[in-house]
């Protein structure tokens, strides 16, 4: 009697085996999973997001997944690699600008752009109130007043020997006095700059005027006229492959900083938090509804790696031995051996 109850639970074994082994492939797999996601989404219309998951596990996963996870010196390696394989790619030489980009899409940025006014007006006014434009700008008003005095101004150009003997003369005084030159031009940059802040105020007041959204829309479509037609390659004439991988080592290095500051954790935070305030007390169909996931949606990813990924796993020899892990502990319990013998 205790060898027929020895044999008898592995033979169960081996037919439960083979029957999850015929139901995990083709149309019965189908039927089964099509069914398990009828079901769940039915379940989803009661469930809501907070009974499934909290705030907490969330912004955890994101802490360790996103934010102090370890990431291998070889990522911005194979970033590097795939990205220089990408721009070497005959697609580049193949593909326009527009048709990545169209007409009327780069018009819809470009009306975006100008509903942009105060930030326009307000860059405008820091780039031309910061100390190193006003210093080039003194600089090139400077030069430009010495080369009129002494080579261009209507006196010289028209009365033979005048700008000669100009020159001449400032060849003398710097001799007879030394450093005359330097504070002259000391002198007339001091005098620039304390009237440079008027000039410039009224630069900046022609430009608001000048840079109106019409000059800008004819100025920045004229430029789209000039590219539209040209490949990707050519646009990215100039960037080399050591380039591009010097850039992509710089990002990841910045990512590798920036996840880990307040501001970041702001951002995760906050949204985290507006998820679960819209979301967080109604059934997850809603959610799932609003992101466009749907059964229809969730099948066609099944079809596409849920059964061949089965069958890879079924010819490897993987899911017969995955089954017998699992339920031969099951089949070989005192339990199962006590009911059978018994029976």
């Amino acid at each position: 009697m205790a060898k027929e109850a020895t044999v008898v639970p592995d033979q169960l074994l081996e037919l439960h085996i083979k029957h999850e082994l015929a139901a995990l492939k083709g149309a019965k797999l189908r039927k089964f999973i099509a069914n398990e996601v009828k079901e769940l989404f039915s379940l989803a219309e009661q469930v809501t997001l907070r009974q499934a998951v909290s705030e907490d596990q969330i912004l955890g996963v994101i802490r360790r997944q996103v934010v102090e996870m370890d990431l291998d010196g070889g990522i911005p390696e194979l970033a590097g690699d795939m990205a220089s394989e990408v721009l070497s790619a005959g697609v580049q030489s193949d593909t326009r600008l527009r048709d990545i980009l169209s007409r009327e899409q780069a018009t819809a940025f470009v009306e975006e752009f100008l509903e942009l006014r105060h930030h326009r007006e307000r860059l405008i006014s820091e780039v031309m109130a910061h100390p190193v434009y006003q210093e080039l700008v003194s600089n090139i008003v400077y030069h430009g007043l010495v080369n009129y005095l002494y080579e261009d101004n209507l006196i010289s150009r028209n009365v033979p020997g005048v700008g000669s003997m100009m020159k001449f003369g400032k060849r003398v005084a710097n001799r007879a006095v030394p450093g005359l030159d330097e504070t002259f031009e000391r002198r007339i940059k001091a005098y620039l700059s304390d009237n440079l802040p008027a000039l410039i105020r009224r630069s900046e007041q022609f430009l608001q005027k000048a840079l109106s959204d019409d000059e800008l829309r004819d100025t920045i479509m004229a430029a789209w006229n000039g590219v539209e037609d040209r490949t990707l390659a050519d646009l990215q004439s100039g960037l080399g492959e050591l380039e591009l991988q010097e850039f992509v080592v710089l990002g990841y290095e910045f990512w590798l900083e920036f996840r880990q500051t307040a501001y970041f954790e702001g951002c995760y935070t906050v949204v985290v938090n507006r998820l679960f305030e819209k979301y967080g007390d109604v059934p997850l169909t809603e959610l799932l509804s609003d992101v466009g996931v749907d059964q229809a949606v969730v099948m066609a990813e099944v079809d596409t790696f849920a059964q061949p990924t089965l069958d890879l796993l079924r010819e490897q020899g993987y899911l017969e031995a995955l089954l017998r892990r699992r339920l031969a502990p099951f089949y070989r319990s005192s339990a199962v051996k006590k009911v059978l013998s018994e029976s």
